[in-house]
């Protein structure tokens, strides 16, 4: 039972959903036992990766919900053209959340999140629709590298509120790829970047798909000047393996334990005992998906450094909030 204990954990966040006959289920204790002890071969198809690709889309965009169903492989086949055509066009925009200092209220630091322009109308497309297919066809690579390329140019060029920290994400193909380093290496050099201003941010998708080389590669981005943030922190299994093992700067308290924190007696006890850890290792803490002044407080109280969600400033593109920045 144990173990059916351990799969529940991990279908507890809200953006994973099960499909079962194209309906969407619920992901309960019961259904998750069920499909544990279950043999047949329709639950034996229950494809594991959909659940990193949707922990992919959430990294990315802060949206909750992402659906996985048997017919979605149809819906995205388009994508690979698309996302093709979108690279080719620099179709790509980046919007960028501010993260909040919780002891000062100033605002340190933002995280850049990539947006997609439709080809039709010109509307933004969530990342949830695209990123999946872009990790599953082998392009998130490049949209890794076009974020850091603008990240790099838009520090270099004063915008970012002169000293001003922006944080990236990178997918576990480019945090795995021994390419990627000198990669950022290059790009913060061409643009006259002091390295300390960047803060790359792994999840655990990323670490667990070759934890030695993600921790040289954390180890270098260190030895370099970057900071590493550990993102979603307690949203899979291995959390705190990965902090012994990865060398870090952040660590953001997966979303999942922030939402209802100010009426859940259990999400308190876990964000209490994810700051004292953090401060035990000399780490800084970020809560993401704050919604509320009275969130705020409770993190406050909980010694939390940093807060970062809808309630600190939703994302936005340039120059309307980083040019005023600093």
């Amino acid at each position: 039972m144990s173990s059916v204990v351990e799969v529940w954990r991990s279908f507890r966040a809200p953006n994973l959903h099960i499909a079962a006959q194209g309906a969407p289920v619920r992901a309960t204790a019961a259904n998750i036992t069920a499909m544990h002890t279950c043999t047949s071969p329709a639950v034996a198809r229950l494809r594991v990766h959909e659940g990193a690709s949707c922990a992919a889309a959430h990294r990315y965009t802060g949206e909750s919900q992402h659906f996985c169903t048997p017919s979605a492989g149809l819906q995205r086949r388009p994508w690979l053209a698309r996302l093709h055509r979108a690279l080719r066009d620099d179709r790509f925009e980046l919007h960028y959340q501010p993260i909040e200092c919780l002891a000062t209220g100033e605002i340190t630091h933002y995280e850049a999140l990539v947006r997609l322009l439709d080809e039709d109308d010109g509307s933004l497309i969530a990342p949830g629709r695209f990123l999946p297919a872009a990790e599953r066809h082998g392009l998130i690579g490049e949209i890794d590298r076009l974020v850091i390329r603008r990240v790099a140019a838009l520090m270099g060029a004063g915008l970012a509120g002169g000293e001003a920290r922006i944080a990236i994400n990178l997918s576990a193909r480019s945090a795995t790829d021994p390419r990627m380093l000198e990669y950022i290496e290059s790009e913060l050099a061409h643009h006259g970047v002091a390295p300390e201003r960047l803060i790359v941010e792994i999840t655990e998708t990323a670490a667990i798909s070759d934890i030695d080389c993600a921790k040289r590669f954390c180890e270098q981005l260190e030895l370099l000047g970057c900071a590493v943030a550990l993102d979603d922190f307690g949203a899979g299994f291995g959390s705190f393996y990965y902090v012994k093992h990865l060398p870090f700067e952040y660590l953001k308290i997966d979303g999942d334990f922030i939402r209802n924190l100010t009426t859940s007696h259990e999400d308190q006890l876990v964000v209490r005992a994810l700051v004292d850890v953090a401060r035990g290792l000399g780490k800084r803490t970020v809560a993401e998906f704050v919604g509320d002044e009275d969130t705020m407080e409770l993190l406050r109280e909980y010694g939390v450094d940093y807060a970062q969600g809808y309630h600190v400033g939703h994302p936005a593109p340039l120059p309307l909030q980083l040019a005023l920045a600093g």
